[in-house]
């Protein structure tokens, strides 16, 4: 007897393009949420698009409320949850980058409340996702959370974002060419559970952005449109998948490993970007694709080796040789890699 099912929970609206910041008002709306807005941001986020989310709701009636948060921790997420009950707020809008996003979504998630997620950097995929990020001394959490009502990413706004950003976005999208890679390794040694339709979404968005790597450009709000609607693809594929296998693999676990050995050196997508290089040697051998990926990232202006992500080669290798340990997901690392194999993989592709 089939008796398979599945719970998706994806945005109701996305609204993304030029000066699309002033239409926030609207696409709430047609949520029907009530209550009183709690619009949470960063600093900079908040001067550059915070304030004007905040008049539009007040210019309405709805008598929003704010709070700024200054780093990404499980205590800024305490201190949103907490202000949100102290206000009694109806629903949460998070207007940022990663860090204001990630930690409104956590929020929401735990009191029960909606959450519209307002980028202000095309940084990484979970302006969409259902999956929070939270550093916590030399690790970093990934923690299931609700993904948003609804995204409103004003391409003006993400086109003006320091362009390091932007290209983190890009890598942090290319990288699900190596995720769904392993996601499929697993599938068929370890009978992981597999999507073809969040896979194939995921593998078309990345090769999406290697194809087209050469039209991203830095000020091109163009360029903007394309890296936000992969975004947004990606975040959608998780949320059909209901993990984040289409989109982290050995990759990331590369990355998450290196915030363990050289904490703050670079940027989450920058990092996976490099991972995926080896990556992609690993599962397909020197004449496989991994130069496609490296090219993309290089076309881009994305770091391609250990020097331009300020990591030396010791950790790079033990990044390699340990990233299995980070959490219980079957990649192409297995059991760990020995150092040998790391060190002709890192050489090869030309990371170190």
């Amino acid at each position: 007897m089939f008796d398979k099912s599945t719970w998706i929970r994806l945005p109701r609206n996305v609204v993304v393009g030029h000066g699309v910041l002033s239409e926030t008002l609207d696409a709430v709306e047609e949520l029907h949420l009530t209550g009183r807005p709690l619009v949470v941001s960063s600093p900079t986020p908040h001067e550059v698009a915070g304030q004007r989310v905040i008049d539009q709701f007040a210019d309405a009636g709805y008598d929003p409320d704010h709070i700024i948060i200054e780093e990404a921790s499980f205590d800024a997420v305490q201190e949103v949850i907490a202000h949100a009950e102290e206000v009694d707020a109806g629903f949460l809008l998070g207007v940022g980058g990663g860090k204001a996003i990630d930690i409104t979504k956590m929020a929401a998630d735990h009191i029960g409340k909606g959450f519209v997620s307002v980028p202000t950097a095309a940084s990484h995929d979970g302006i969409v996702s259902g999956r929070g990020s939270v550093p916590e001394k030399d690790t970093r959490h990934s923690v299931a959370a609700e993904p948003p009502l609804a995204v409103v990413a004003d391409t003006e706004i993400l086109a003006q974002a320091p362009w390091r950003l932007t290209t983190a976005g890009c890598a942090d999208i290319i990288s699900n060419y190596t995720a769904v890679r392993d996601w499929e390794l697993a599938h068929r040694l370890k009978n992981v559970p597999y999507s073809e339709y969040a896979g194939a979404l995921s593998q078309m968005t990345a090769e999406m952005l290697v194809e087209n790597a050469d039209s991203i450009k830095r000020n091109l709000e163009e360029s903007s449109w394309i890296v936000v609607k992969a975004l947004v693809s990606s975040g959608v594929a998780m949320s059909i998948a209901g993990s984040s296998r289409p989109a982290s693999g050995a990759e990331h676990l590369f990355s998450h490993q290196l915030d363990r050995i050289a904490p703050g050196a670079a940027l989450h997508g920058h990092q996976v970007g490099v991972g995926a290089v080896m990556t992609e040697y690993l599962h397909t051998g020197p004449q496989g694709r991994w130069r496609d990926v490296r090219d993309a990232l290089a076309a881009i202006g994305a770091p391609t080796t250990a020097a331009e992500l300020d990591i030396d080669r010791d950790t790079v290798i033990e990044a390699l040789t340990t990233a299995h340990e980070i959490r219980d997901r079957y990649t192409i690392l297995g059991d760990g890699m020995s150092e040998e194999a790391a060190i002709e993989a890192a050489t090869v592709t030309g990371v170190v």
